[in-house]
């Protein structure tokens, strides 16, 4: 009996010390779904071209480097939307990761196809990017992107 007397204790230590790490996955799972219910409304607005709902998802700091390597601001990502010089038609995410980096911080990573066009060029792009988001003001804005394209798929050679 003395020493199940002696391990009520560290048992107790133990419990305690599993608490918080509950507490701060559920924490992060809250937070991981209010930024990725940001993202399905960023992609909405950018597929619809509404200028308001951009200008409420988007950080006035947005910086969004595109995989061709032309950098848009705010400012004009929007007016290219509206505008119609880009017309996203959808976003298919073959991988999509959410990760807390410190508060009001998260990045968003993964590979995603988009199909866009350019006036009559259609443009179909297999990327991998990063994405961050800041919470402003109690809302999760856009803060920035970067992609690059993957290379195409090669064929195997033909084995004789």
């Amino acid at each position: 009996m003395n020493a199940l007397l002696r391990l009520v204790p560290l048992l107790i230590l133990a419990f305690v010390a599993v608490l918080p790490a509950q507490s701060v996955a559920a924490t992060d799972e809250k937070l991981i779904a209010m930024v990725s219910a940001a993202d399905d409304e960023r992609q909405a607005a950018t597929i619809a071209g509404d200028p308001a709902r951009l200008e409420a998802i988007f950080s006035d700091e947005l910086r969004y480097a595109h995989s061709s390597g032309k950098i848009d601001t705010k400012a004009s990502y929007i007016d290219s939307l509206v505008s119609h010089q880009t017309v996203y038609e959808s976003f298919e995410y073959r991988e999509r990761t959410f990760l807390p980096v410190a508060p009001g911080i998260v990045l968003m990573s993964g590979r995603v196809f988009v199909h866009a066009h350019n006036g009559e060029q259609k443009v179909a792009l297999d990327l991998n990017f990063l994405a961050v988001w800041r919470e402003e003001n109690g809302h999760w804005r856009f803060l920035a992107w970067q992609s690059c394209r993957n290379p195409a798929a090669v064929a195997a050679p033909a084995v004789k």
